[in-house]
């Protein structure tokens, strides 16, 4: 049988809206092809659960939290399980919350019931919390913390029952540590009264030194003064004034401005130069080789010869 093209397309556009609603179930958690059955628990507290937390049955995952949602009139905390297992959870079950690792999230785990009718899908479980292992801590440190209280109260009543042991043997050797203590300031003071009286004897000694120490601190006063007048901090900027000068002066120089920049950077000076010295070292040998023609010196009255340019001279040139 030979399908239109109208059919074709209808079936494809049909398929494609059955393939979308499916995978968007499955990216959701939920596939179309299983059956799900959604129970209810209400909790206290939450803390610690999330969506898609495992739900487990003796350890074995058979679902997870899907929704997590607060109750406005009672203000509990209502969690949306989704079990995927065809086990007998009765009504009567008690969803747990329990926390598998110290570091880890919490999970629920449902402790199944042996008596009553199966729960079916809507129906609502009991809840219950199970202390983590930082909770469990917490509740063991404190009868440790109740016990530390008493043995510091019985140190305290252990230290007053020594004051109690002191007797008055006891009470006269402390008696007699105290006399010699007292005995001890005496000749403290005795030492303090030789030190006066040293310090009497070399009173002026100890003047002139307290009145050098004066005058040097005064010529450090006018030292300081005059630093502070010779205006140090103008000088400091005239002088980075100038070095800024030079530096513009060298890159200007550099940069081949000015006259000192083009005696630098300009080539012709050297080779006008260069020129000139072989033109004066060809004019002094052409003298050399014909002096007649610069000092005319003829006694019969000898006309002199016509000058010839040198045959170097035109190399000079190119």
């Amino acid at each position: 049988m030979k399908l239109s093209r109208e059919i074709k397309t209808a079936i494809l556009v049909i398929a494609s809206i059955l393939l979308f609603i499916w995978g968007y179930s499955y990216l959701k958690g939920r596939d179309l092809f299983v059956n799900y059955k959604n129970l209810y628990v209400e909790y206290e507290n939450v803390e610690g659960l999330t969506v898609s937390a495992p739900v487990t049955i003796n350890g074995l995952v058979v679902g997870k939290v899907t929704k997590i949602t607060i109750n406005n009139e009672t203000t509990k905390i209502k969690v949306e399980l989704q079990i995927n297992s065809d086990f007998p959870i009765k009504k009567t079950s008690i969803a747990e919350i329990y926390a598998p690792s110290p570091i880890g999230g919490k999970q629920i785990a449902i402790l199944p019931a042996k008596n009553g009718a199966d729960a079916v899908d809507g129906d609502v479980l009991t809840s219950s919390s199970k202390l983590g292992l930082t909770d469990e801590l917490a509740k063991q440190i404190e009868p440790l913390k109740d016990k530390i209280t008493k043995l510091l109260d019985n140190a305290n009543v252990m230290l007053e029952n020594i004051n109690q042991v002191l007797d008055a043997k006891s009470k006269e050797n402390l008696r007699a540590s105290l006399a010699n203590l007292n005995e001890t300031l005496v000749q403290f003071k005795g030492a303090s009264k030789e030190v006066n009286s040293m310090l009497a004897d070399n009173k002026s000694k100890i003047s002139g030194t307290m009145n050098n120490v004066e005058k040097a601190s005064a010529n450090f006063a006018k030292v300081s003064d005059s630093l502070a007048k010779a205006n140090i901090g103008q000088t400091v900027k005239n002088l980075e004034k100038t070095l800024s000068s030079v530096d513009k002066m060298m890159a200007d120089m550099q940069a081949g401005k000015g006259t000192m920049g083009k005696l630098m950077k300009d080539d012709a000076l050297y080779t006008n130069f260069n020129k000139t010295s072989k033109e004066l070292e060809l004019l002094l040998q052409d003298l050399r080789l014909n002096p007649t023609r610069y000092v005319n010196v003829s006694l019969f009255g000898k006309k002199n010869k016509p000058y010839a340019a040198p045959a170097v001279v035109d190399t000079i040139k190119k």
